[in-house]
């Protein structure tokens, strides 16, 4: 019953776990932002995407914003005493409605700051809260990032759990990036947003920014690209597939521990058999048929699954909110999971049942009373 009830309650609060995460991660690629296409650099050459590329890519029908990125990983962030670390991104005012950030506090970058070239910054929420402040403490607070102070005039909302890499992020203008870190043989992006018009077709505007990135970047006919394109759809699909390969992984683990669990009740009731021989050429000797014997035993089993699979149904279901806090996902025990562990508990049962009522089924009346 131990067994059954470990598998039991592994099934409910691991398929809770893998559901929590699906759409985490579900959620998070949709918060990226609406109608989005992303390109990124790609194939062999390291820097690909240049500021003219996503001006180009700007002038294009179709396209309603672009933000380009500048990204300067690692970067220590520190307030006074206190000190975090946090890639920088340059960027540009577009990037608010392209990338869909909403402000808990002050406001996003203006086009002003970007063309002045200013040292203000936009925090994430988890890069705010590495410093050991409010949002509204933060704000006009002088923090330095990898050396160079910046004014602090926003802090994001959040878009993920604690450890989504898009929370921990701080923004700047792209032109005080290039200014103070970008590297001296040139400004190559490290990815340029975009944003489609609610009415325009996904796969033609994808298909017109690949052109003119082709055309601009003189790739012969035939050859791959040195940039890679992808849209939002593509991302969630790549997401999802994901989580659903984590989720069946986390149901197999769950699944071989249902399964030792029905290992034990066979050789418990295998022994049974053997102990209570006297006992069933007893009830022969006085009428009980094949079937009777059988079903006793078969009986027996699937009660002991039937009582460890109730009670792990139970726990799993209590247990599967723990767990999924752990793991920083929204885990709850859905009602098709509390089914699927309580059916396969009596699937478990009778099948570890069988054998062992079968063995007792054929035992002859003489043989088992002549044993001890």
């Amino acid at each position: 019953m131990l067994g059954v009830f470990i598998g039991s309650a592994a099934v409910i609060s691991l398929i809770a776990v893998g559901q929590g995460a699906q759409a985490s991660i579900t959620s998070r690629v949709a918060s990226l932002g609406t109608n989005l296409l992303s390109v990124t650099p790609g194939g062999q050459i390291a820097g690909t995407l240049s500021p003219g590329d996503a001006s180009a890519i700007g002038s294009l029908p179709g396209v309603s914003a672009v933000a380009p990125e500048l990204s300067i990983s690692g970067a220590p962030v520190v307030l006074r005493t206190t000190e975090t670390s946090a890639p920088i991104v340059g960027t540009t005012s577009s990037a608010a409605s392209v990338r869909d950030l909403q402000m808990v506090e002050g406001s996003f970058l203006s086009q002003q700051e970007v063309t002045r070239g200013l040292q203000v910054a936009v925090l994430g929420s988890l890069a705010a809260s590495d410093l050991g402040k409010t949002p509204g403490q933060l704000l006009g607070r002088t923090v330095d990032v990898d050396g160079v102070p910046f004014r602090v005039i926003g802090v994001l909302a959040s878009k993920g759990g604690s450890t989504t890499s898009a929370d921990n992020v701080v923004y700047a203008p792209i032109t005080t990036v290039e200014a103070h870190f970008a590297n001296p043989d040139g400004v190559f992006l490290s990815a340029i947003g975009i944003s489609v018009a609610p009415k325009a077709d996904m796969t033609t505007v994808a298909a017109e920014v690949q052109q003119a990135l082709r055309s601009r970047h003189e790739l012969p006919a035939g050859s791959p690209n040195d940039f890679t394109l992808f849209d939002q759809a593509q991302l969630l699909s790549v997401a999802v597939g994901n989580s659903l390969v984590l989720r069946n992984f986390l149901i197999g683990i769950a699944a071989i521990a249902l399964l030792v669990g029905g290992i034990g009740i066979a050789n418990i009731m295998l022994v049974t058999v053997r102990e209570r021989t006297r006992e069933i050429g007893i009830r022969k000797a006085i009428g009980a048929r094949r079937s009777d014997i059988g079903l006793q035993f078969l009986a027996e089993a699937v009660l002991v699954s039937l009582g460890g699979g109730a009670l792990g149904a139970a726990a799993g279901s209590l247990a599967a909110p723990a767990v999924g806090h752990l793991v920083h996902v929204t885990a709850t025990a859905s009602p098709g999971a509390v089914v699927v562990a309580f059916v396969a508990s009596v699937v478990v049962g009778v099948l570890a049942g069988w054998l062992p009522a079968r063995q007792a089924a054929i035992l002859e009346p003489l043989t088992a009373l002549r044993a001890e």
